[in-house]
């Protein structure tokens, strides 16, 4: 009976095991391959170690595209997305009105958190940040560039409104930038480029906030938007009649021939004065400025000097700007 028992659980054992399923080592299918994310050969670095002014973070990509890329340094709350989008379109929309910026059609995007609080811009016409058309801004708060508005998207929009003045027409420099300081240019700028994307509320804010705005210069109490820029954009062409000050620059102010990365440009050689800016403006208006200048800033430039003469001399000197 011992051995009975024991042959019929043998047998048992034996028919399980020719009813399992399972394969042949030989017939097993292989694991699906890794997957690893690499980056096409022209993608941008995914780090970037600062190198300007003060700045020395080690930066990092968060995302790109053919119109941007975003880089944030260790404190920027990596979820914050607005930028790939904002962004984006504001430097399209650039683009589109204002011309190439160099062979890159990419704005690299820079955010800082807890650090470097304001901004600055760098151009593919200038070493200092690679060669490349930048945006850099900064905050003293952790918790910056979370809600992407009001100061989020007028400070980035503010540094791209400086590559236009400083690399437009595929010239470097700003001639007008001792008359116009550092924002008056990005007033009117920043207020097209919110009408440019249909931005109706932020057209609302910027307009009444740049309303209240005066300056000391070239006279105390100047309003530079409500009082010259408003009325020429809203009179002479809007995004057309800005376009048309720094065509008729690159066409006529004085400048020389430069080098960058092996491929010509050129520079201008020297700042404008306050007859010649009117005379410019006037240009691009193809109508005379003269009037609106007189009750916008008075008779005088910033040093005090009479700008009339000025005028006189400079239509005098770029005889092919008319109006």
């Amino acid at each position: 009976m011992k051995n009975i028992f024991a042959s019929s659980i043998l047998l048992l054992f034996a028919l399980l095991a020719c009813n399992s399923k399972d394969e042949p080592v030989e017939n097993a299918k292989p694991a699906p391959p890794l997957v690893v994310a690499v980056d096409p050969p022209d993608a941008p670095s995914k780090t970037w170690k600062e190198h300007w002014f003060e700045h020395n973070q080690l930066l990092n990509r968060i995302y790109y595209d053919t119109s941007v890329v975003v880089y944030y340094d260790g404190d920027v709350k990596q979820t914050i997305s607005w930028p790939q989008t904002y962004m984006a379109e504001a430097w399209n929309y650039t683009k589109k009105n204002y011309g190439k910026f160099g062979d890159d059609s990419r704005l690299f995007v820079i955010y800082h958190a807890g650090k470097y609080s304001g901004g600055h811009p760098g151009t593919y016409l200038d070493g200092g940040h690679d060669f490349r058309n930048v945006t850099d801004c900064g905050s003293n708060s952790l918790d910056a560039w979370v809600t992407g508005v009001e100061n989020d998207i007028d400070l980035s929009t503010h540094e791209i409104g400086h590559i236009v003045e400083g690399a437009s027409k595929g010239i470097k420099e700003s001639p007008a930038f001792d008359i116009w300081h550092d924002s008056k240019w990005m007033e009117i700028y920043q207020y097209d480029v919110y009408i440019g994307l249909n931005r109706t509320a932020d057209v609302q804010r910027w307009y009444n906030k740049m309303m209240t705005v005066t300056d000391s210069y070239p006279k105390a109490g100047t309003q530079w938007f409500k009082n010259w820029f408003l009325p020429i954009y809203e009179n002479y062409g809007k995004t057309k009649v800005l376009n048309g000050f720094f065509t008729l620059l690159s066409q006529h102010f004085p400048k020389q021939a430069i080098v960058v990365q092996g491929k010509g440009y050129q520079q201008y050689t020297r700042k404008m004065n306050f007859g010649e800016f009117i005379h410019f403006w006037s240009g691009a208006a193809n109508f005379n400025l003269a009037p609106l200048a007189l009750s916008a800033f008075g008779a005088k430039d910033e040093k005090g000097t009479d700008w009339a003469p000025m005028l006189a001399k400079a239509k005098t000197d770029f005889p092919g700007i008319t109006y």
